[in-house]
């Protein structure tokens, strides 16, 4: 397999030897570590960064948007030249934004959205995410009672998943095929409080529920608990992220899609980026583009395209070595390919 999907527009991007400098420090400010998938955005930040000459130093804000905060100033304070933010809380993120934009440091806003025209924002196409996991779902259940398992509240990326995820199943609701009988956020994207709630849910609903469009891999961790507890197991439940627990859901067949966006790619652009911005490059970034939020503000954007990982090509994530084929077919024992 080549550079996957998306290396058409990592190479857009244009980075070459020349935009890298020493002697530069890159911040990063990370939301929390519970996710899997944050370690391995750092370890690919830190490369990126190591190639360049510049120094990573980072803060955990540990689930804390007040925290984050604090972070960031301390982060500031030692002189960082640019700064990549996971943000807790897009929200309550501004004035460190604020902070840094008084002092003239950059920043990149990681993954998720950040409501301030001077972000850069990278990040994956999660719309189409959001479109990627109701495909998946759609395709295993096309009619019946639906859930709607959303991310955090304070995750502008919460939204832009359940609008893509609209997008492919309204014209089934409007038919009657598919009913949702409930959704609800997850605080913090966390498994257990999307347990608690597909628990709720599944005894609002005396069990009868045919499918559940989960919006990460953590939630639909919390979903599958949820209903293996109720003798459903096996009902399709999407996510996203290419945890390696998901993926083994997937070959196990207790979850149909995990959308896989390949962190290694998005870290390695976002410390590239981050080492432009710092040494100065303030020219937009090529294969970036002006993109407007639903709220109206405008930013510097670069959307990488992720890959709906199901039964039909899990080889796709052990071929690229996101995934060995032990850790995949764990427990599998008359499964898909590479597992049979």
């Amino acid at each position: 397999m080549n550079k996957y999907v998306f290396a058409a527009a990592v190479a857009a991007a244009g980075f070459s030897s020349a935009s890298y400098a020493d002697d530069l420090t890159v911040g990063v400010s990370w939301s929390n570590f519970q996710e899997e998938r944050w370690k391995t955005d750092e370890a690919a930040i830190r490369a990126a960064l190591d190639a360049a000459g510049a120094t990573y130093v980072s803060a955990d804000a540990q689930s804390s948007s007040a925290k984050q905060l604090s972070d960031v100033e301390s982060l500031i304070a030692q002189g960082v030249d640019s700064i990549i933010i996971l943000a807790q809380d897009s929200a309550a993120i501004g004035p460190a934004v604020e902070a840094a934009d008084a002092e003239g440091i950059p920043v990149i806003a990681y993954d998720r959205l950040i409501e301030d025209s001077r972000a850069f924002y990278l990040t994956f196409d999660n719309v189409e995410v959001g479109r990627m996991q109701a495909r998946a779902v759609f395709a295993a259940q096309p009619t019946g009672n639906y859930v709607m398992i959303k991310g955090s509240p304070t995750d502008p990326n919460a939204d832009f998943l359940r609008g893509g995820q609209q997008e492919i199943i309204q014209a089934a609701i409007d038919s009657g095929d598919i009913t949702i009988v409930d959704e609800a956020y997850t605080d913090g994207w966390l498994p257990a409080n999307a347990q608690r709630n597909m628990e709720q849910i599944l005894t609002a609903n005396d069990n009868n529920v045919d499918a559940v469009v989960a919006s990460n891999d953590g939630t639909a961790g919390g979903v599958v608990a949820a209903l293996t507890a109720q003798g459903l197991e096996g009902l399709p439940v999407s996510g996203q992220d290419g945890d390696h627990a998901a993926l083994n859901r997937v070959a196990l067949g207790t979850q149909t899609v995990s959308v896989w966006k390949d962190a290694r790619e998005l870290g390695r652009v976002a410390g590239e980026v981050a080492v432009a911005l710092a040494g100065g490059d303030n020219a937009m970034v090529e294969g970036a583009s002006m993109w407007t939020s639903p709220a109206g503000t405008e930013l510097n954007s670069l959307f990488l395209a992720p890959i709906p990982v199901t039964a039909d090509n899990l080889s796709v994530v052990t071929d690229a070595g996101w995934i060995t084929v032990e850790a995949l077919c764990q427990g599998v024992t008359d499964g898909p390919a590479p597992c049979n």
